[in-house]
Protein backbone atom coordinates (compact mmCIF):
# COMPACT_ATOMS: atom_id res chain seq x y z
CA UNK A 1 0.00 0.00 0.00
CA UNK A 2 1.36 3.26 -0.66
CA UNK A 3 0.32 6.47 1.30
CA UNK A 4 0.73 10.59 0.44
CA UNK A 5 -0.91 13.66 2.46
CA UNK A 6 -3.94 15.60 1.35
CA UNK A 7 -3.41 17.65 3.95
CA UNK A 8 -2.62 20.45 1.20
CA UNK A 9 -6.22 19.70 -0.13
CA UNK A 10 -8.95 22.54 0.08
CA UNK A 11 -11.32 21.81 2.58
CA UNK A 12 -14.82 23.92 3.18
CA UNK A 13 -17.43 23.72 4.99
CA UNK A 14 -20.63 24.22 3.24
CA UNK A 15 -23.55 24.68 6.02
CA UNK A 16 -27.33 25.87 6.29
CA UNK A 17 -30.64 25.36 5.13
CA UNK A 18 -29.71 25.49 1.79
CA UNK A 19 -26.81 23.72 1.63
CA UNK A 20 -27.55 20.90 -0.64
CA UNK A 21 -29.28 23.53 -3.18
CA UNK A 22 -26.47 25.69 -3.24
CA UNK A 23 -24.05 22.31 -4.05
CA UNK A 24 -26.38 21.56 -6.69
CA UNK A 25 -26.07 24.76 -8.26
CA UNK A 26 -22.26 24.89 -8.12
CA UNK A 27 -21.73 21.42 -9.10
CA UNK A 28 -22.50 19.75 -12.12
CA UNK A 29 -24.20 17.17 -10.13
CA UNK A 30 -26.59 16.71 -7.55
CA UNK A 31 -25.59 16.84 -3.87
CA UNK A 32 -29.32 17.34 -2.62
CA UNK A 33 -29.95 13.56 -3.39
CA UNK A 34 -26.10 12.75 -1.28
CA UNK A 35 -27.50 10.87 2.08
CA UNK A 36 -25.75 11.17 5.17
CA UNK A 37 -22.34 9.56 5.71
CA UNK A 38 -21.61 9.61 2.12
CA UNK A 39 -19.55 11.59 -0.51
CA UNK A 40 -19.55 11.98 -4.24
CA UNK A 41 -16.84 13.23 -6.40
CA UNK A 42 -18.04 16.56 -8.14
CA UNK A 43 -16.75 18.99 -11.05
CA UNK A 44 -17.28 22.95 -11.04
CA UNK A 45 -17.36 24.46 -13.99
CA UNK A 46 -16.44 27.85 -15.31
CA UNK A 47 -18.94 30.60 -16.94
CA UNK A 48 -17.66 29.95 -20.29
CA UNK A 49 -17.82 26.25 -19.55
CA UNK A 50 -14.30 24.77 -18.96
CA UNK A 51 -12.99 22.82 -15.67
CA UNK A 52 -12.72 25.17 -12.63
CA UNK A 53 -12.26 22.69 -10.24
CA UNK A 54 -12.94 19.09 -9.44
CA UNK A 55 -13.05 17.22 -5.62
CA UNK A 56 -15.06 14.97 -3.37
CA UNK A 57 -17.79 16.47 -1.09
CA UNK A 58 -19.01 14.47 2.10
CA UNK A 59 -22.50 15.13 3.64
CA UNK A 60 -22.03 15.04 7.22
CA UNK A 61 -25.28 15.95 8.27
CA UNK A 62 -28.92 17.10 6.59
CA UNK A 63 -26.93 20.84 6.57
CA UNK A 64 -23.39 20.02 6.69
CA UNK A 65 -21.09 19.27 3.72
CA UNK A 66 -17.04 19.19 3.76
CA UNK A 67 -16.40 19.87 0.56
CA UNK A 68 -12.35 19.15 -1.06
CA UNK A 69 -10.87 21.25 -3.75
CA UNK A 70 -7.62 20.83 -5.62
CA UNK A 71 -4.60 22.63 -3.97
CA UNK A 72 -3.78 24.90 -5.97
CA UNK A 73 -7.70 26.61 -6.67
CA UNK A 74 -8.36 26.17 -3.09
CA UNK A 75 -8.58 30.08 -2.76
CA UNK A 76 -10.61 30.65 -5.90
CA UNK A 77 -12.78 28.23 -4.99
CA UNK A 78 -13.57 30.05 -1.65
CA UNK A 79 -13.70 33.16 -3.01
CA UNK A 80 -16.30 31.74 -6.27
CA UNK A 81 -18.19 30.28 -3.35
CA UNK A 82 -18.67 33.89 -1.51
CA UNK A 83 -19.19 35.33 -4.25
CA UNK A 84 -22.14 33.11 -5.59
CA UNK A 85 -23.64 33.69 -2.26
CA UNK A 86 -22.82 37.63 -1.87
CA UNK A 87 -23.87 38.60 -5.33
CA UNK A 88 -25.90 35.62 -7.75
CA UNK A 89 -27.66 34.08 -5.13
CA UNK A 90 -27.99 36.51 -1.76
CA UNK A 91 -31.17 34.62 -0.62
CA UNK A 92 -29.96 31.30 -0.05
CA UNK A 93 -29.16 30.23 4.00
CA UNK A 94 -25.92 28.84 3.62
CA UNK A 95 -22.19 29.75 5.43
CA UNK A 96 -19.22 28.97 4.10
CA UNK A 97 -16.00 28.39 6.06
CA UNK A 98 -12.17 27.58 4.75
CA UNK A 99 -11.45 24.86 7.03
CA UNK A 100 -8.08 23.85 5.45
CA UNK A 101 -5.87 24.57 8.46
CA UNK A 102 -8.06 22.95 10.30
CA UNK A 103 -7.67 19.34 9.03
CA UNK A 104 -4.78 16.71 8.26
CA UNK A 105 -5.11 14.03 5.40
CA UNK A 106 -3.74 11.20 4.63
CA UNK A 107 -4.63 9.07 1.58
CA UNK A 108 -3.94 5.11 1.95
CA UNK A 109 -4.33 3.21 -1.39
CA UNK A 110 -3.54 0.00 -2.78
CA UNK A 111 -4.03 -4.05 -2.49
CA UNK A 112 -3.60 -3.88 1.34
CA UNK A 113 -4.75 -0.59 2.12
CA UNK A 114 -8.07 -1.94 4.37
CA UNK A 115 -5.91 -4.62 6.12
CA UNK A 116 -3.31 -1.67 6.99
CA UNK A 117 -6.29 1.01 7.85
CA UNK A 118 -7.97 -1.94 9.86
CA UNK A 119 -4.95 -2.48 11.95
CA UNK A 120 -4.61 0.77 13.48
CA UNK A 121 -8.60 1.95 13.91
CA UNK A 122 -10.89 1.57 16.81
CA UNK A 123 -14.06 2.49 17.27
CA UNK A 124 -15.49 1.40 13.77
CA UNK A 125 -15.07 -1.27 11.39
CA UNK A 126 -13.61 -0.62 7.74
CA UNK A 127 -14.89 -3.63 5.96
CA UNK A 128 -17.28 -3.06 2.93
CA UNK A 129 -20.50 -3.51 5.02
CA UNK A 130 -20.02 -0.61 7.25
CA UNK A 131 -17.63 1.03 4.62
CA UNK A 132 -19.01 0.95 0.93
CA UNK A 133 -17.34 2.57 -1.57
CA UNK A 134 -17.83 6.68 -1.49
CA UNK A 135 -18.82 5.76 2.66
CA UNK A 136 -17.54 7.91 5.74
CA UNK A 137 -17.37 6.86 8.99
CA UNK A 138 -15.64 8.15 12.30
CA UNK A 139 -13.56 6.15 14.64
CA UNK A 140 -9.83 6.69 16.01
CA UNK A 141 -6.52 6.04 15.48
CA UNK A 142 -4.01 6.16 18.63
CA UNK A 143 -6.44 7.73 20.78
CA UNK A 144 -7.22 10.64 18.26
CA UNK A 145 -10.79 11.07 16.31
CA UNK A 146 -10.68 10.54 12.48
CA UNK A 147 -13.25 11.11 9.75
CA UNK A 148 -12.32 7.97 6.95
CA UNK A 149 -14.23 7.98 3.42
CA UNK A 150 -13.77 5.45 1.26
CA UNK A 151 -12.94 6.76 -2.24
CA UNK A 152 -10.13 6.24 -5.26
CA UNK A 153 -8.67 8.06 -7.99
CA UNK A 154 -6.67 5.42 -8.84
CA UNK A 155 -8.90 2.44 -9.39
CA UNK A 156 -7.32 0.24 -6.28
CA UNK A 157 -9.08 0.03 -2.56
CA UNK A 158 -8.30 3.29 -0.74
CA UNK A 159 -9.22 5.91 1.79
CA UNK A 160 -8.71 9.25 3.01
CA UNK A 161 -8.22 9.76 6.67
CA UNK A 162 -8.82 13.20 8.23
CA UNK A 163 -7.87 14.51 11.64
CA UNK A 164 -7.55 17.25 13.62
CA UNK A 165 -4.29 19.54 12.48
CA UNK A 166 -2.58 19.50 15.05
CA UNK A 167 -2.51 15.57 15.66
CA UNK A 168 -1.91 15.19 11.88
CA UNK A 169 1.56 13.54 12.45
CA UNK A 170 0.58 10.96 14.83
CA UNK A 171 -1.99 9.68 12.58
CA UNK A 172 0.26 9.37 10.09
CA UNK A 173 2.85 7.42 12.07
CA UNK A 174 -0.02 5.18 13.51
CA UNK A 175 -0.35 4.59 9.76
CA UNK A 176 2.85 3.55 8.86
CA UNK A 177 3.71 1.52 11.66
CA UNK A 178 0.54 -0.90 10.85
Amino acid sequence: AGIVDVSTLGKIAVQGPDAAEFLDRVYTNMFSTLAVGKARYGLMLREDGLAFDDGTTWRLGEQDFLMTTTTANAGKVMQQLEYFLDVIWPGLKVHVTSVTDEWAGAAIGGPRAREILAACVTGTAVDNATLPFMGIVHGNISGVPVMICRLSFSGEMAFEVYSGAGYGAHVWEALIEA
